[in-house]
């Protein structure tokens, strides 16, 4: 029976024998340590030498976080950057106005001036404005030739569409599902279940401005639905 033992001289060389290398390595040696194996083909003993991976050689956890921490910034600031217009397209911002306003638009974007727009629009008019978070609201004439001192919300409160003035009927008539409100928006016929919104058409410096309304509904009597 042969006896061999592994020679340190060689890191490459783990476990040897008078036949030859058994398991060749190129990791260098920590604390061998010895182990005797027995072979029954000739009863060769082998002497062999396992090592560990030192623990300067260890992958540094703090490195690996601290570059997974500078991958994130790197991709979540240009994220944060593409997002800010999608951001601001979904909610335009209004004209600012005392009390939480917001100056009202014409057809063409301009602030709406309310003795002009006495000048050219009649009594019981009813013309669509940019009211409050850019909703479509109608700016009312009364009889008297004067600006009511609220405007009618258009968005049905069945499913969103706007809804548009019928002279003719004297009525607010969706044209999605047929609903119904009465010249000052309070519903008359479903499927809508509820009036159209109201906001506070004041006039500050000539101009004419939408303040939110969360005081009672005049034409119900309930509470405002929208505030």
């Amino acid at each position: 029976m042969a006896t061999s033992t592994l020679s340190p001289a060689t890191p490459s060389q783990l476990c040897s024998s008078k036949n030859g290398v058994f398991s060749p390595s190129q990791a260098l040696m920590a604390k061998p340590t010895r182990t005797k194996l027995m072979t029954k083909e000739n009863g060769m003993k082998v002497t062999c030498q396992a090592s560990s991976i030192p623990a300067d050689r260890v992958p540094d956890m703090g490195k690996r976080k601290l570059m997974n921490l500078l991958l994130l910034g790197a991709i979540g600031l240009p994220t944060a950057g593409m997002l800010v217009p999608y951001t601001a397209f979904f909610a335009p911002p209004g004209s600012g106005g005392g009390g939480g306003g917001t100056v009202a638009k014409d057809a063409l974007g301009n602030d709406v001036i309310a003795a002009e727009w006495i000048k050219t629009h009649g009594p019981g008019d009813r013309t669509l404005t940019q009211g409050l978070k850019g909703d479509p609201t109608y700016l009312v004439v009364e009889q008297d030739k004067t600006l009511a001192t609220y405007g009618i919300n258009a968005v049905c409160t069945h499913l969103g569409c706007v809804v548009p003035w019928n002279a003719a009927e004297n009525k607010f008539i969706c044209p999605c599902h047929g609903s119904q409100y009465n010249n000052q928006g309070r519903v008359v016929r479903g499927p809508a279940p509820l009036s159209l919104a109201l906001a506070h058409a004041d006039i500050d410096d000539g101009k004419v401005l939408f303040v939110p309304w969360v005081e009672t509904d005049f034409r119900t009597g309930d509470e405002p639905w929208w505030a």
